[in-house]
């Protein structure tokens, strides 16, 4: 797929030139926080041909890189639109766009007030291990994990499921709804361990002012704008861009589904 990225149509020349499709990473693309298939990079670059293709993730591009991407190979020559943090950072062609910060948006004085909150709750979590960077700040939000992003797969998944027992995850964002009400923050659980916050409107419905741009870019009209993710319910991370009215949402099982519905959708 990366010897090819030079050989594909320009956007305009595309011959489903007005459908994009963009894809969550997690269990949509990628098992969770692991490597693409050669064979998913395989049916990317043949959609490719056909359309515009992109990703959104709430990770930062250097996860997503370590995903989709390998040290010879950037991650922004694999996709036309890469969107990080929900599109907080994001790529066009290789080129990055503007970025927004969150810390700039809420201001030091209150997010010493969430960090601080957040880590005297998670002190007071009873979970089977814990492990670190239980708060990761980002450019665009920050990721809160009970357990700790430090923590191995095999922890990771162990957590997960005790979390779908005990709701670990369910009660902290409820504590935070209610203490940060007047905040205008939103929180999104997402992935295995952990939830992400930040401003409403910033979720991965963001993307999608990018994508509205293009038509004064590139005379590109992006009038059809399939979404494909695992996190589709009400409170997952893909759920404001699923049932969005400018998409076409998608619900998928992990990344073979994704496979499956994409062969289906496109003779591919």
């Amino acid at each position: 797929m990366a010897q090819a990225a030079g050989v594909y149509p320009p956007l305009e020349a595309r011959p489903m030139k007005g459908t994009i499709c963009l894809f969550d990473v997690d269990e949509t693309l990628t098992p969770a926080r692991g490597s693409v298939s050669p064979l998913m990079l395989q049916l990317l670059s043949a959609l490719r041909h056909k359309c515009a293709i992109g990703f959104v993730g709430g990770s930062n591009l250097i996860k997503q890189q370590e995903q989709l991407g390998t040290p010879a190979i950037p991650v922004t020559s694999l996709f036309d639109f890469c969107f990080a943090e929900n599109g907080l950072t994001a790529y066009r062609l290789g080129q990055q766009l503007p970025s927004t910060s969150f810390i700039g948006w809420l201001g030091e004085e209150k997010y010493k007030q969430l960090a601080n909150f957040c880590l005297r709750y998670i002190s007071e979590i009873d979970c089977p291990v814990k492990r670190g960077t239980f708060i990761e700040f980002r450019n665009g939000m920050i990721n809160i994990s009970p357990i700790g992003r430090n923590a191995s797969n095999q922890e990771r998944r162990e957590f997960e499921q005790y979390d779908n027992v005990h709701n670990i995850r369910t009660k902290f964002v409820e504590a935070l709804r209610e203490r940060f009400a007047d905040f205008g923050l939103t929180f999104s659980i997402g992935g295995q361990i952990s939830f992400d916050v930040f401003p409403t409107g910033w979720d991965k419905t963001y993307c999608l002012k990018h994508l509205a741009t293009e038509k004064e870019i590139s005379g590109v009209d992006y009038t059809t704008i399939h979404f494909f993710g695992d996190k589709t319910y009400k409170g997952g991370n893909d759920y404001e861009i699923y049932v969005d009215e400018r998409t076409t949402g998608h619900s998928v099982n992990g990344p073979e589904d994704t496979i499956r519905q994409l062969k289906d959708l496109f003779k591919i």
